[in-house]
């Protein structure tokens, strides 16, 4: 499994790579098609390409002795010649079991020779090849020529794509800079213990509050006296960067007790106020360290594993973390998650909705269902929802994912409709769906479109979506509201709780969360934030309905202080769409 992902991972990474570098689909350049020529007059060959691999291709950004533009990448020499480091060499396609009946064998192609084009990070991009259709070998000395002509093909593609190795608001060396550094030390200082620091100097929350307070060149400022700062505190034979808007690094060579050293020095240094145009700031900075072997670990995982820790010390008290695989395995485990949510987007068979039945607590009746989304991973079993739809969310695959599920809801209360059993249906939308300008049109367009009754659909949103553009979110539900959607706070109470918010809001339903109602038979505190609730969600003119209901005593005592509507296990677990009108309804009446 580890293998899978790590693949996953990699593979991914070498796809941003070449893409980064904008070269696929490109117009064709002088600059390459000399060395394409070159290498096929140099190696006698009636065919040369720049082969690029895409996901599914291999497409030719310059090429001699053929017309093509692209072929499939199955079966392509060029993709197994991205996983070595030498040149891979086919004497005859069609006496080498992998290549036999694929698309160049069946052009009439024989020979191939390919050196891979590898980034200064490790990434395969592609490879510089030479083709034949007579069966042969390289000559001797042909294959380092094919290697050095590759070197140049990387050399062209570095000068048409490096940019400035030195910040331009603060005139210290960038990231690309540090990244040349450390490899740098493996050809001198191999061996040796060496860390690189990650600092960062202000929280995103206090960086944002500085820029619209004092301006957008702000931060800069502060910045320029950071890393004067840090530079002090480094002293002689460190080396510091400025890596992001609001991140420095520092990169020294000694053992751990040196940067721990380091840190506590930083530290104390940040807790100077920093002056921005007269007005003291005050850092809350966060160092991450990663200690390393010179030459045992790539520039790319040096930067990547200190700046992995500064996120990881900004969850402690101390604001100080070392770098901890178990975290770069939680972080890659979640790279591969938004990898391969697309595709279960494409799937038929990988997402699903199951609905939780709604009930209303006086009578058992049974009210309307809550969509929820489910994810059975091909390789990885069942996803909790709890762990992907927040990353999703985050991404542009978060209007895909919510586009889906309201299909899919939607589609289903119609099926629902013409079965005689129409359904109220309760829809999620994220802080960053309510950000959308059409997001409102989009769903009513969605419920015309099914024959689907607006007022039969509620949409529930959590309080993190009000402080997002109260403006905006307003107007979306005030929009949805006037066509009759139901509009429904979800999690009330562990969000920001704003009342003067909640008093403009078109809501017409509180949900009250499950973390205040679970175990609430057993906490004064909880029971007595519920009914507190609940008396303040109805003196605003809301229906209120509580969460994760799992046992009689909470049910009654929601019931006995007039909770309106309930949803939890002891009523009912989420099931599938066929099950909602089974055994569940017979056993929501019983509970009343």
């Amino acid at each position: 499994m580890e293998k899978l992902l790590d693949h996953t991972v990699n593979e991914e990474a070498r796809l941003n790579a070449l893409r980064d570098l904008k070269l696929l689909d490109s117009p064709p350049s002088d600059s390459f098609d000399r060395l394409t020529r070159l290498a096929s007059q140099l190696l006698k060959a009636p065919v040369s390409t720049i082969s690029l691999t895409d996901r599914d291709r291999q497409w030719f950004k310059s090429k001699v002795g053929v017309d093509l533009t692209e072929i499939p990448r199955e079966q392509a020499p060029c993709s197994y010649a991205i996983e070595g480091d030498g040149v891979f060499v086919v004497r005859d396609l069609n006496e080498d079991e992998r290549f036999i009946g694929s698309p160049l064998a069946k052009a009439g192609i024989r020979f191939y020779a390919g050196a891979p084009l590898f980034t200064r990070d490790g990434h395969g991009l592609g490879t510089l090849c030479v083709v034949d259709e007579e069966a042969r070998d390289l000559r001797e000395g042909e294959g380092e020529v094919l290697q050095d002509l590759a070197g140049l093909v990387m050399s062209q593609i570095d000068l048409q794509n490096r940019v400035g190795q030195v910040d331009a608001g603060t005139g210290h060396p960038n990231q690309l800079r540090l990244r040349e550094e450390v490899e740098s030390l493996a050809s001198h200082a191999a061996g040796k213990p060496a860390a690189l620091l990650s600092i960062d100097v202000l929280s995103p929350t206090r960086a944002d509050y500085t820029v619209r307070v004092m301006g957008s060149e702000s931060v800069s400022m502060i910045m320029q006296q950071a890393l004067s700062a840090v530079t002090n505190a480094a002293g002689e034979g460190a080396r510091v960067f400025h890596t992001g808007r609001t991140r420095c690094a520092v990169l020294i060579e000694g053992d751990l007790l040196e940067s721990y050293a380091l840190a506590d020095r930083i530290v104390a240094a940040l807790k100077e106020p920093l002056s921005c145009e007269g007005v003291p700031i005050t850092a809350d900075p966060s160092i991450g360290v990663f200690d390393f072997t010179i030459g045992e670990v790539s520039a790319r995982d040096v930067f990547h594993r200190a700046s992995g820790a500064a996120d990881d010390a900004r969850e402690t008290s101390s604001g100080r973390a070392r770098y901890n695989p178990a975290s770069d395995q939680r972080n890659g485990r979640r790279f591969a998650l938004l990898n391969d949510f697309g595709t279960a987007l494409q799937s038929p068979d990988q997402l699903s909705l199951v609905y939780q039945p709604r009930i209303e607590l006086a009578s058992g009746r049974h009210t309307g269902v809550e969509a929820l989304l489910r994810w059975n991973h091909p390789q990885l079993g069942a996803i909790s929802p709890g762990e992907f739809v927040p990353l999703v969310e985050q991404t542009a695959l978060g209007r895909s994912m919510t586009e889906w599920v309201v299909g899919q809801a939607i589609g289903q209360a119609r099926s629902w409709m013409l079965a005689g059993k129409p359904h109220a249906m309760s829809i999620n939308a994220s802080a960053m769906n309510l950000d959308e300008e059409d997001f409102a049109e989009r769903l009513l367009a969605a419920a015309c479109g099914a024959g689907v009754n607006p007022a039969d659909l509620e949409l529930e949103f959590t309080e993190s979506a009000i402080v997002r553009d109260a403006d905006r979110v307003i107007d979306q539900l005030r929009h949805l509201r006037d066509h009759g959607v139901s509009i429904a706070i979800d999690d009330f109470g562990t969000g920001y709780s704003n009342l003067s918010y909640l008093q403009k809001l078109p809501v017409s339903v509180l949900k009250i969360d499950q973390a205040f109602v679970r175990d609430m038979a057993n906490s004064t505190r909880d029971s007595s934030l519920v009914r507190t609730m609940i008396t303040m969600g109805h003196d605003l003119g809301y229906r209120v309905v509580a969460e994760g209901i799992e046992n009689r005593d909470v049910f009654d005592m929601l019931g006995e202080w007039g909770c309106d509507e309930g949803q939890g296990y002891f009523m009912s677990r989420p099931v599938h769409a066929d099950s909602v009108f089974g055994p569940s309804e017979t056993r929501l009446t019983a509970v009343a």
